[in-house]
């Protein structure tokens, strides 16, 4: 991943939306229900087709539904029971921002399997990492 090396506001926005695709994957990213973070020890995962979401901010509070598609050019994702009605009757999705919504449900394939395990992994690793601050502590007492 692309790291924004520079404190500007202004280079910081520019890295960001003019980010290529396989970084926008990771940018679009999903927090996770309470089941599946207890269950899998991960706090987000980046959202993809066949996850099963709520919307938990924005005018559609409270919709769920299955994504069908990640719009990765607008930043956003289309879930089938969200939909629009135009003026000549035909429906278009509409696209929703996916910090904006929770994942119930993960569809998992082999590499998503492997991706959680390294998630979980690394995290458990940080918590038992001792800091500085708290090894200079031990010292003392």
């Amino acid at each position: 991943m692309v790291s924004i090396k520079s404190g500007s506001r202004r280079k910081a926005r520019r890295a960001h939306f003019q980010a290529p695709s396989h970084v926008r994957r990771i940018l679009m990213s999903a927090s996770l229900s309470a089941e599946l973070r207890k269950k899998h020890g991960v706090r987000s995962m980046p959202i993809r087709k066949d996850d099963e979401i709520t919307v938990k901010r924005g005018g559609l509070k409270g919709r769920d539904g299955k994504v069908t598609a990640v719009y990765r050019l607008k930043w956003a994702i289309h879930v089938d029971k969200i939909q629009a009605e135009k003026s000549n009757g035909t429906t278009a999705p509409i696209g929703i921002h996916p910090s904006n919504v929770v994942i119930q449900k993960l569809k998992l394939s082999h590499h998503r399997k492997n991706i959680l395990e390294r998630k979980a992994k690394a995290k458990s690793a940080e918590k038992t990492k001792i800091t500085a601050v708290e090894a200079a502590m031990m010292r003392v007492d």
